[in-house]
């Protein structure tokens, strides 16, 4: 072999061997991915508006973040896939939220996306003339969801009326039965919240005897994160919480394409929409009364038997997340 060629030769060895180094040190980053339970309850109105809009997935796309979406119809089934480490962050209401936050898989609350006592309402048939007041309940049947924010505030109310669950006929139903009790006279009244309220207010199905602010009851909702996704993935969460916070500042402003998707997806018309936002403080913060009424909400459910023992919510709210 000539010396030229083997030059040559020891040349594009050298070079392969430089490229072939350059690439291996060069780090190559892993997509990420975070999944996002929604379920349609109008206290999660601004997330939809950040799905809709595409805010959230572009964002965390900057992040090289795929978004993955997931949804479900209520609270305990979202329960379910977060502590089978299926999702990532959800939104909940209260009853779920300190159910997760006492589970054996590690919780942490980030957020409120919304409270909205008045989201919750005690309603008889429009026609009943017998129930006008809580000061009626006595001797009636009445249904709600048992263990729910709906059951904690028949409570309240049998309480403010100075009467007990002993005073009523208190049967358990599916949230999406209300309906059906109400107009076929299983019941006298049922405890339910929006959207459902709406729809049987405006249907004339039914009347409203009680608003939630008749009472003390606050209808926390809870931003829920599996702690091990949170301390990976500080910043997705964050930047989750940031644009739920750009959606709520967008709630006045909402184009007809949005108020339509988000009629289609809580099963209401769009003046109807317009109406149940008027209903809940949006925010992302938690407040001290958040907190009140969360552990509020697990004195209930160990007084029913729902939860084995009282525990403080302060020790699994991560507050580091959002600031405003």
């Amino acid at each position: 072999m000539s010396r030229k060629l083997s030059k040559i030769i020891f040349s594009f060895f050298l070079v392969v061997f430089a490229f072939g180094v350059s690439g291996c040190s060069k780090k190559v980053e892993t997509k990420r991915v975070v999944r996002i339970a929604i379920q349609p309850s109008a206290a999660f109105i601004p997330l939809y508006v950040a799905r809709y809009s595409g805010a959230i997935d572009a964002s965390l796309a900057q992040k090289n973040v795929k978004v993955v979406w997931q949804d479900f119809e209520s609270g305990p089934p979202m329960n379910e896939s977060l502590s089978a480490d299926m999702s990532d962050i959800g939104v909940i209401g209260d009853v779920p939220t300190v159910v997760a936050l006492a589970g054996s898989t590690r919780m942490k609350m980030v957020g409120v996306p919304a409270s909205g006592p008045d989201a919750y309402a005690l309603l008889a048939r429009s026609n009943d003339k017998t129930f006008n007041s809580y000061k009626d309940l006595k001797g009636k049947r009445v249904a709600t969801v048992f263990g729910s924010t709906g059951h904690n505030f028949t409570k309240k109310l049998l309480e403010k009326a100075g009467l007990s669950f002993s005073d009523i006929e208190f049967s358990n139903i599916a949230a999406s039965d209300a309906a059906l009790q109400l107009r076929s006279g299983a019941v006298d009244a049922v405890v339910i919240w929006e959207p459902n309220v709406t729809r049987l207010i405006e249907s004339g199905d039914a009347k409203v005897i009680s608003y939630g602010s008749d009472t003390n009851l606050r209808g926390t909702n809870a931003f829920v994160v599996r702690e091990e996704f949170l301390t990976e993935n500080p910043d997705v969460i964050k930047e989750i919480l940031v644009q739920y916070d750009k959606a709520v500042d967008s709630l006045e402003t909402l184009d007809e394409s949005t108020l339509n998707k988000l009629g289609l997806a809580l099963h209401l018309k769009v003046d109807q929409v317009k109406s149940v936002v008027k209903k809940y403080n949006y925010s992302v913060c938690i407040t001290d009364e958040d907190v009140a009424a969360l552990q509020d909400t697990i004195s209930f459910l160990v007084s029913i038997n729902n939860l084995p023992l009282e525990y403080k919510v302060e020790n699994f709210i991560d507050r580091t997340c959002f600031s405003k």
